[in-house]
C-alpha cells in the first residue's frame, strides 16, 4: 500500500492545499457552517479513500451539490433534519451499489467526458483569476456561471479591475513562477525537488510576502486569506447529530433521494474522467465506488458534514501532482484533520492568491490547447459534442452541461443513422444490382435512413437484402421493409432476402419474418 509513498505524500500535500479552501468555500456557498465542509472533506479523504477502489480519485464536498444543499437547508425545519436527509441519501447510494447501478457510468461518451474535463479546467482558470489579483468576493469552490443577478463568471473579471491588490498579484505571480520552474527538466533532475513540492514552496513564499507586507498600507486583509474556524472547545463542540424523529417526513426522503441521485451521477462522471486522466489507465470499480460514497455520506450526515462525491478538481490535482495510489487521498484527509485541529492559526496566514496560482496550473493542465486540437482531428462527430459540452457547462453548471452534451452526442448518432443507415450497401450499375447488408442489431433509429435508401434504388435494379449477421430487428424496420417489398412485388421487381442457417436458429422472430417474406 505504501510502495509509492515518495510520490503519494507530496501529491497529498497538493491535494490538501487545493481541498482546504474548496471545503470552506463550498460550505459557504451551500449555506452551511465552514466546519461542515471540513468534516465532509476529512471523511471523503479518510473513510471514502479506504473503501473506494479508485487509486487516484479524491472525494469531498462538491460544488455540483451546492444549490441542492442550500435549498435543502433552507426548506428543512432545522440543520439536524437536513442531516437526516444526507444519511438517507447515503443509504440509497449503498443500495445502488448493491444492485450494480454503477454500470450507468459506462454509457457516457468519451467526447462528453473530455468536454467536462476541459470545461472544468476553463472554469477553474476564469474563477481563480479574480482571486489571483485580490478580488475575493466569490467563495472558493464555486463552479456556477451566475452567482446572482449581477455577478457571473465573466462579469467578475471586470469587477476585479476595481479591486486589484498589488500584494496579491505579486504572491500569485511568484507562486506561478515556482510552479512553472519546478516543471522544467533541469529542476526535475535535482533530487531534492522530489521531496520539496512546488505547491508547498509557492504557499510558504506567499505566507512570507504576506507577513512582510501586513503592516503596510497595501497589506492583505483577513478577507484575502484562508479562514479556518478556531476549535477552541474541541471537536465535540462542532459535531451535530441528525434529528431521527423526522424519519417519517416525505420531504426528507425526497431530498435524500435527490442527494443520492445527483451525488451518484457526479461521482460516476468523475470516475470516468479520472480514469481517462490516469497515466496507468486503471479502471475504477463503479459499484464499489457507490458503496464507498454511500458509506461516506452516511457517516458525514451522522456527524454534521455536507454530502460527499468524488470531485474532479481534487482528483485531477492528485494525478497531476504524481499521486499513484489511494494513499495520497487518505493522507490528504489526515492532513485536513490534523492541521485544522492543531495549527489553524498558521493555515489562516495562507493567501488565497497563493492557492489561486496552484489552481490556475491545475486548470491549464485540464484545458490544454493541445487537447482541443487532438479532438478536432478526430472529426466532427467527436468535436461537436465536445465543444457543446464545454460551452454548456461553462454557461450553466456541471450536471446541466453534461445533460446538454449527452443530448448533442445522441443527435450526432441519429444524424449518422440517417445518412448511413446500414453497415454497408453495394450498388453495381453495370449489373444493375443493389446488395443491402443489414447489421447485427437493426433498431428504430435506422427507420428514416433505410426508407431513404430503399426509395433511392432505381426500379430496374435487382435488390438483395442480406441479413446473415442480423440477430434482432425492430418491428418498425420490418414494417418498412414489408411495405417496400409489397410495392416491389406489385411493380415486378427482382428481389431476394438472404439469411444464414445459424442466424435463423438464434432468432426465431427474424426467421419467421424471413419465411414470410419468401412466401410472399
Amino acid at each position: 500500500m505504501f510502495k509509492y509513498l515518495s510520490k503519494d505524500a507530496p501529491a497529498s500535500l497538493v491535494v490538501f492545499l487545493v481541498a482546504l479552501p474548496l471545503c470552506l468555500g463550498i460550505a459557504l456557498a451551500s449555506g452551511a457552517e465552514p466546519i461542515a465542509g471540513l468534516i465532509a472533506g476529512i471523511i471523503g479523504g479518510i473513510v471514502v479513500g479506504f473503501i473506494s477502489g479508485s487509486q487516484i480519485g479524491v472525494s469531498g464536498p462538491a460544488a455540483g451539490l451546492a444549490v441542492i444543499v442550500l435549498n435543502g437547508i433552507q426548506s428543512m425545519p432545522s440543520y439536524q433534519v437536513f442531516l437526516l436527509a444526507v444519511v438517507i441519501g447515503g443509504l440509497i447510494q449503498l443500495l445502488l451499489g448493491a444492485i450494480k447501478a454503477g454500470i450507468i457510468g459506462f454509457y457516457f461518451p468519451s467526447s462528453v467526458i473530455q468536454g467536462m474535463l476541459s470545461a472544468i479546467g476553463l472554469i477553474i482558470i476564469l474563477k481563480q483569476i479574480p482571486h489571483a489579483v485580490g478580488y475575493d468576493a466569490e467563495p472558493e469552490g464555486s463552479l456556477e456561471f451566475a452567482t446572482d443577478a449581477t455577478h457571473n463568471t465573466f462579469s467578475d473579471l471586470s469587477f476585479m479591475l476595481d479591486n486589484v491588490q498589488p500584494v496579491a498579484i505579486a504572491i500569485a505571480a511568484i507562486g506561478l513562477l515556482v510552479l512553472i520552474l519546478w516543471e522544467q527538466p533541469f529542476m526535475k533532475r535535482m533530487s531534492w525537488t522530489q521531496y520539496l513540492p512546488a505547491s508547498l514552496v509557492a504557499v510558504v513564499s506567499g505566507i512570507g510576502i504576506h507577513l512582510l507586507t501586513q503592516n503596510g498600507s497595501v497589506g492583505l486583509t483577513q478577507d484575502h486569506l484562508v479562514q479556518i474556524p478556531l476549535l477552541d472547545e474541541g471537536w465535540r463542540s462542532v459535531i451535530i447529530f441528525p434529528d431521527f424523529t423526522a424519519w417519517n417526513r416525505s420531504d426528507v426522503w425526497i431530498l435524500g433521494l435527490t442527494i443520492a441521485i445527483v451525488a451518484s451521477l457526479e461521482t460516476l462522471l468523475c470516475v470516468e474522467a479520472t480514469d481517462k486522466l490516469d497515466p496507468e489507465k486503471r479502471v475504477t470499480p463503479t459499484n464499489r465506488e457507490l458503496i464507498a460514497q454511500g458509506s461516506g455520506n452516511v457517516l458525514s450526515g451522522l456527524v454534521g458534514g455536507l454530502p460527499i462525491t468524488q470531485v474532479i478538481v481534487r482528483s485531477s490535482a492528485n494525478i497531476q501532482s504524481g499521486g499513484k495510489t489511494k494513499v495520497s487521498a487518505i493522507l490528504h484527509g489526515f492532513l485536513l484533520l490534523g492541521t485544522v485541529f492543531l495549527i489553524p492559526d498558521i493555515l489562516n496566514l495562507i493567501p488565497l492568491s497563493s492557492l489561486a496560482a496552484i489552481l490556475l496550473v491545475v486548470g491549464y493542465k485540464l484545458a490544454k490547447p493541445a487537447q482541443f486540437k487532438l479532438i478536432a482531428k478526430q472529426g466532427v462527430r467527436q468535436f461537436l459534442p465536445f465543444v457543446i459540452t464545454v460551452l454548456a457547462i461553462m454557461m450553466t453548471d456541471l450536471l446541466v452541461g453534461i445533460g446538454i452534451g449527452m443530448v448533442s452526442a445522441i443527435l450526432v448518432i441519429l444524424y449518422d443513422h440517417f445518412h448511413k443507415p446500414i453497415i454497408d450497401f453495394e450498388i453495381d450499375d453495370a449489373k444493375k444490382t443493389c446488395i443491402i447488408h443489414l447489421g447485427e442489431d437493426v433498431t428504430f433509429m435506422h427507420k428514416v435512413g433505410i426508407r431513404k435508401l430503399l426509395g433511392s434504388i432505381p426500379r430496374d435494379y435487382s435488390v438483395v437484402i442480406e441479413a446473415n449477421r442480423t440477430v434482432r430487428m425492430d418491428i418498425d424496420v420490418r414494417i418498412i421493409i414489408q411495405e417496400w417489398l409489397a410495392r416491389a412485388k406489385e411493380n415486378g421487381w427482382n428481389w431476394s432476402f438472404e439469411n444464414g442457417e445459424d442466424d435463423l436458429s438464434r432468432s426465431k422472430p427474424l426467421a419467421n419474418f424471413a419465411e414470410k417474406l419468401q412466401a410472399e
